[in-house]
């Protein structure tokens, strides 16, 4: 891996990768986290927007039709606490990648037609996202666990907020963040001008790096149950913990205790929840951490009836990682080390980890993530279930 910074301050991360495919991603030190009160949704916003057309490729379909016509692949996402554009194309397009990437961020044309027609599109995939219980239920989980930290709000924002947009809001916070200093780009695949060329193209002003605030949230006290009344035939439940961000090194206890918990079919929680009492068909657990904040859960698609036995078992279950065996702890982490080595055997997924890591301090720290997981013993393990799964928050969305 080589990392190297550019006069105006953007950062280059490239990974040589032999194969047929380069992928080329922008990552923009921007996300919902980091938005006012006023501003709520517009990083999200930013990230539809700059599809919608530049001087040398007028609209949308010329801008996507760039990468397809080639066979590539081109999306975006916006986090928390980053904003991202990915390229993935035959190697020897990698030059058309980059313009088309830096065309987008240097010469977005922020049409007031584009952005009203814009905000219909960002309001529908609101709609749909509060229509869907799978999604939903993670929302009002943040919502809830969280009492001062700004993850408690939604990526896509404020639904008022977006209806009030315009040109002068949108483009003061586009070259307030979208500056050089605040950009990291990764590079994966077998290209040799990678350097060159992201210079010749990505021409950003150098601007301020963003700091993204650190928020002292306060410690669960006690239990709290949230439950919402649905016209749907399931009831979803989730049960969240807060937990540490990923600089702490008790992520990595909380990985393996997701392996032993949520992996597949064979995780606890399925095996106890769905495989022997057949309550549920979608159970599993999720433990998230990011730069500022983590938590973690269980979640299950159940019937109305069952909620009391389901609620009982998954905290059977926390409890009983106090007890683990050194062969359920090795299973646990042989299934992340294969997990995790497997799934970076994708180039778009090891351009993505990459910028990942150095958000959280730096990317090679990427290179010591299964070396701290074989690090966890039973001892962390237990400590860690002790120090973090004591007082929960609990969504229910009850169906009929």
């Amino acid at each position: 891996m080589k990392k190297v910074v550019l006069p105006n301050g953007l950062t280059i991360i490239f990974e040589k990768k032999m194969g047929n495919s380069v992928v080329i991603e922008v990552m923009v030190n921007v996300g919902s986290n980091i938005e006012k009160k006023n501003e709520r949704g517009i990083s999200h916003f930013l990230e539809h927007i700059l599809f919608e057309g530049t001087e040398k490729r007028p609209n949308n379909r010329e801008i996507s039709n760039e990468i397809e016509k080639i066979g590539g692949d081109f999306n975006a996402y916006t986090s928390y606490e980053k904003t991202c554009f990915h390229i993935k194309v035959l190697k020897k397009y990698f030059n058309t990648a980059v313009d088309v990437l830096a065309d987008i961020m240097l010469n977005s044309l922020f049409r007031e037609e584009d952005i009203t027609k814009e905000k219909n599109i960002v309001l529908k995939e609101i709609d749909m996202i509060l229509d869907e219980p799978k999604y939903s239920q993670w929302i009002l989980l943040q919502k809830n666990l969280f009492e001062k930290h700004p993850c408690r709000y939604p990526t896509y924002g404020d639904e008022k907020i977006i209806k009030n947009l315009n040109r002068k809001k949108v483009t003061d916070f586009f070259n307030k963040h979208y500056v050089a200093s605040n950009v990291v780009i990764s590079i994966v695949g077998d290209v040799d001008n990678w350097k060159e060329e992201v210079m010749n193209k990505f021409t950003l002003k150098k601007g301020k790096t963003f700091k993204h605030p650190m928020v002292e949230e306060p410690k669960s006290k006690n239990n709290k149950i949230k439950k919402i009344k649905k016209d749907i035939i399931n009831t979803h439940i989730v049960i969240g913990f807060k937990t540490v961000p990923r600089i702490n090194k008790d992520s990595y206890v909380l990985d393996v205790i997701n392996g032993i918990l949520g992996r597949g079919q064979s995780g606890k929680m399925f095996t106890e929840i769905r495989s022997k009492k057949g309550l549920a068909y979608d159970v599993g657990t999720q433990s998230l951490t990011n730069k500022s904040f983590g938590y973690f859960a269980v979640y299950a698609t159940i019937d109305k009836r069952n909620i009391k036995q389901v609620k009982n078992i998954i905290l059977q279950e926390l409890d009983y990682l106090k007890k683990i065996s050194q062969s359920e702890l090795k299973e646990a982490k042989d299934y992340i080390e294969g997990d995790y080595l497997l799934e970076i055997e994708d180039s778009q997924k090891v351009a993505d980890q990459l910028l990942a890591w150095e958000l959280m301090g730096d990317a090679k720290l990427m290179k010591d993530y299964v070396k701290n997981v074989r690090n966890v013993g039973i001892s962390d393990v237990r400590r860690v279930a002790q120090k973090y799964f004591n007082n929960y928050t609990m969504i229910m969305l009850e169906g009929k």
